[in-house]
């Protein structure tokens, strides 16, 4: 967001917010709410509240614990690609293993 508005990008610079404040306000935002399941844009929202209000007491930190009910789903593609990438990374750190021991010689040019 900071990227896309000055005038968010400005209060997100600010020196007096601090990201560890914004989580201690959004924990106490929700604890208060008596709620227990949120919306992603509503913390979202929670996040953006602090920054760009001036004077707000996030409160004092809460020991607890947060739950992310999230599961991301990768189109058959997607699985593919990660499959392809993860091969080739382990080849490579394979190849340059048996470089390194001496049991793979470069193949001459």
């Amino acid at each position: 967001m900071a990227r896309r508005d000055p005038q968010f990008a400005e209060r997100f610079s600010n020196p007096g917010k601090k990201i560890e404040d914004c989580i201690t306000f959004i924990i106490n935002q929700v604890r208060d709410s008596g709620l227990q399941g949120f919306d992603d844009d509503e913390i979202y929202s929670l996040a953006v509240h602090y920054y760009m209000e001036d004077g707000i007491d996030p409160g004092t930190p809460v020991a607890c614990q947060v739950i992310v009910n999230h599961q991301v789903q990768l189109t058959e593609e997607e699985i593919a690609e990660q499959k392809r990438r993860a091969r080739e990374e382990v080849f490579s750190r394979e190849v340059n293993r048996l470089r390194t021991v001496g049991k793979l010689v470069p193949k001459p040019v």
